[in-house]
C-alpha cells in the first residue's frame, strides 16, 4: 500500500461517493492539517508517514478535548460530533497502549538508560516516549515516568 496520505485521500474519495458526510469532513480536515504542516517552516516538504501519523494524533487528541470541553458545557450534539470525528481519526492510528502495557514499556526504557531519579525527568521521557512511539498519548507516558521514578 502506498504512504498514509495516499491511504487517507483514497478513503476521502470513497467516503465522497458514498455520500458519508461525517468521514467527507473529517478527512477533508485531517488532510488540510497534513497540508498545512507540509507547508510550515522555510520550504514545502512532503511528510512522512511517521510525521502525518504525529498530525493526525494531535487531530484526534483535539477532539477528545472539544468532546469533553462540550459535554461540561451541555452541548451533548456538538460534543457527539466531535467523538464521531476522533473515531474515524482512530481508525488510522496505532492501537493505543493499556495502562499495564504503557507501564511494562516504561520499566523497560527506564531500566535500559539505567535513570533512577527525578533529575533525568528529561531524559528519561525522552527514552519513553521513542519506546513506545506514538501508541500512547504523552501525558498517559510522562504520568507512568513520573510515578517509577520515584
Amino acid at each position: 500500500m502506498g504512504t498514509l496520505k495516499d491511504r487517507l485521500n483514497d478513503d476521502l474519495h470513497t467516503a465522497m461517493k458514498a455520500r458519508d458526510e461525517l468521514t467527507t469532513s473529517t478527512l477533508r480536515m485531517a488532510l488540510a492539517a497534513v497540508r498545512t504542516a507540509e507547508v510550515a517552516g522555510k520550504q514545502a516538504r512532503e511528510l512522512s508517514d511517521d510525521e502525518v501519523l504525529a498530525v493526525l494524533t494531535k487531530e484526534t487528541k483535539k477532539r477528545r478535548e472539544a468532546a469533553t470541553a462540550f459535554a461540561d458545557a451541555g452541548r451533548t450534539d456538538q460534543a457527539a460530533k466531535e467523538t464521531a470525528e476522533g473515531e474515524v481519526l482512530e481508525h488510522y492510528l496505532p492501537k493505543q497502549l493499556s495502562d499495564a502495557e504503557i507501564a511494562d514499556v516504561v520499566a523497560q526504557a527506564l531500566a535500559a538508560g539505567g535513570f533512577t531519579g527525578k533529575g533525568q525527568m528529561g531524559p528519561a521521557m525522552k527514552a519513553a516516549q521513542a519506546a513506545v512511539a506514538g501508541r500512547a498519548e504523552g501525558g498517559r507516558v510522562a504520568a507512568e515516568v513520573r510515578r517509577q521514578l520515584g
